[in-house]
């Protein structure tokens, strides 16, 4: 069951509709969805009314938000998704013209306004054969990392980067490897074996720190290396998924004290050193090893304040975030990797996103943003071949997934520095149920995305601590998304 209310801003995907930036604050409500069968896809909708209305349905609920300050909770950074070198390779087959238009969509307020991106650095299941890093060196050890090059498909991943930032100034990019180059490692292999997948610095081994400092130096110059091409790194994970080992794509296991002590006494130091203010967040995992984050913030908390989550637990539970935000009320927490398959249900990504916004989380992140009608291009061996992108290209056009549409009832309407609202009502029975989140927008709206997976419309009635009451009908099996004025 998902927990408290919360709330966001905006306006329509539709180019008819205004954007969000030409919302006036003080005009009346408006409300979009988007639907299971698809015949809404960010569509305006019938708005709420101010006061209980007449309802247009047998079925009602009753939502409450604190808009006051008493109620508010996690400020929001952005939504979006992982920017893969599937990513990169299918868009890059698009005309200017035609990516030009895509961008916009993405990261204006014409569109989605998503203002976070998570991108891989160097391969990950969702590139093209061969696997890479940015310092293979031909498999011979390089720790002065002279050979360092971001290589065709770097420079590609950060010119995207690049135009992207272009089109949305506040956007925040943060970076995760797979792996780091083999001959970092003990079994000297990006991936194909799973014996000594770990990081050669003395854990196994007891024979010192024997490439820990050449690990902090990689990440210090591909910072450097995509900040000159445009694309400032505003954070990085340092392993992708640490308990995760696995012979089909590129992986690396690392023990969380041992990631504690990378980022307390080498990654932490080395991106000082080089002036850099790129945060270290910890983690980058599933939720059902809290312990594991904990480790990380309690041995190198002087450079780590942030953690990072994923969603394939075999029972995600996203009330761990508010259980890690309790022992840790300082601590910023995101979702960072969920994947979007074409199989999926109709609302995986509410679910995905609604959960972590309800407790505690301040952006989200799909996995992946990008692919080509073949969900790739991806490993051979290995690679994810069910991994649909929010948008997928073929012959030269693109088509936005439901997916898309679902994430963009949040990330348009919730802007960057929105503060999340407490609230309650959420509740999911046997055959379905209400799921709400609320925000506080800097322009004085206020925003509530209501998810309904009944098999009927429900009358829905949001009460407030200011004292205000919005009811409205919120269609079957949709996400809904009310703005209420100023």
């Amino acid at each position: 069951m998902l927990a408290p209310i919360l709330s966001s801003f905006g306006a329509s995907l539709v180019a008819a509709l205004p954007s969000s930036n030409n919302l006036n604050a003080r005009a009346g409500a408006s409300a979009f969805a988007t639907n299971s069968d698809g015949s809404l896809q960010l569509s305006s909708i019938a708005a709420p009314v101010q006061g209980s209305g007449t309802p247009g349905s047998s079925s009602t609920w009753a939502l409450s938000i604190d808009d006051t300050s008493s109620g508010y909770k996690q400020t929001i950074n952005g939504f979006g998704a992982a920017v893969t070198d599937a990513t990169v390779a299918s868009f890059n087959t698009l005309s200017t013209a035609s990516l030009d238009a895509l961008l916009n969509e993405l990261m204006t307020s014409a569109g989605a306004d998503f203002s976070l991106m998570r991108h891989t650095i160097g391969a990950s299941d969702l590139s093209a054969d061969p696997v890479y890093t940015y310092d293979d060196n031909g498999g011979t050890a390089d720790p002065n990392l002279t050979g360092f090059n971001l290589g065709d498909r770097g420079n590609a991943m950060a010119q995207m980067l690049a135009h992207m930032k272009t089109l949305q100034s506040g956007l925040t990019i943060f970076g995760s490897p797979w792996s780091p180059p083999a001959w970092m490692k003990l079994n000297n292999a990006i991936d194909g074996d799973t014996t000594n997948n770990n990081l050669n610095d003395g854990y196994l081994t007891n024979n010192g720190p024997q490439d820990s400092s050449a690990f902090a130096e990689y990440f210090v110059k591909y910072i450097q290396a995509y900040e000159a091409q445009g694309a400032p790194i505003d954070a990085i994970t340092i392993q992708n998924e640490p308990l995760n080992s696995q012979a089909g794509y590129p992986t690396m296991y690392m023990f969380d004290y041992e990631q504690a002590d990378l980022i307390q006494d080498y990654v932490g130091p080395a991106l000082a050193n080089a002036g850099l203010d790129t945060k270290i967040w910890a983690y980058d995992h599933n939720t059902d090893v809290p312990s594991f984050p904990q480790a990380v913030i309690n041995g190198a908390g002087q450079y780590v304040n942030t953690v990072a989550w994923h969603c394939y637990a075999t029972n995600v539970n996203w009330t761990v975030l508010t259980e890690f935000k309790q022992s840790n009320p300082g601590v910023t927490q995101y979702m960072t990797e969920c994947w979007t398959p074409s199989t999926g249900a109709w609302n995986q990504v509410a679910g995905f996103t609604m959960g972590p916004l309800q407790n505690w989380a301040a952006g989200v992140a799909a996995w992946t943003l990008g692919t080509n009608a073949q969900d790739g291009p991806h490993l051979t061996e290995g690679g994810c071949a069910t991994c649909t992108g929010l948008v997928t290209i073929n012959d030269g056009e693109y088509t936005f997934q439901q997916a898309y549409y679902v994430m963009a009832q949040f990330s348009k309407f919730i802007p960057k520095g929105a503060i999340i609202l407490s609230g309650s009502g959420s509740y999911d029975f046997s055959d379905g149920g209400i799921q709400s989140v609320a925000s506080l927008n800097p322009d004085g709206t206020r925003t509530v995305v209501i998810e309904n997976t009944f098999g009927n419309d429900v009358y829905v009635t949001v009460s407030t601590s200011s004292g205000q009451k919005w009811s409205g009908d919120v269609p079957t099996n949709s996400v809904t998304t009310w703005v209420l004025p100023a």
